[in-house]
């Protein structure tokens, strides 16, 4: 049986994905102002690297920057519900537009909502 990264494309689909995304990021007033102006293309990298890595694909995520450890990465940004739903918006639009099977759209989205709820660490 083939991994989920390899059912919806491979490479080419998480760097589609997260190139779209970040096209997002980098107009969104919300999200904006989380990444310095010289680490954009670093950040869209990781974003990448690690989920093709949690979907099944290549370890060059961990090998470049150890355990994930996703909420220790972000505890340093202001993240709070009107962040994390920015991020949802922009990712929504973004899985939206990917052409994929129904059911494999639902298990990413799944995760991606997971993952967005669990970063939240500042209350309203």
């Amino acid at each position: 049986m083939s991994s989920f990264y390899e059912q919806v494309g491979g490479e080419e689909f998480f760097v589609d994905l997260v190139s779209q995304f970040y096209a997002h990021v980098a107009t969104d007033p919300i999200l904006r102002p989380m990444y310095p102006e010289s680490d954009l293309k670093g950040a869209a990298l990781r974003l990448q690297q690690f989920l093709e890595q949690y979907w099944g694909g290549p370890t060059t995520y961990q090998e470049n920057r150890g355990h994930p450890r996703l909420r220790m990465r972000h505890a340093g940004f202001h993240i709070n519900v009107a962040a994390r739903d920015a991020w949802v918006n922009a990712m929504h639009v973004v899985v939206d537009a990917t052409q994929m099977d129904p059911t494999l759209r639902a298990q990413l989205w799944s995760y991606l909502e997971m993952a967005a709820d669990s970063m939240v660490n500042q209350p309203d």
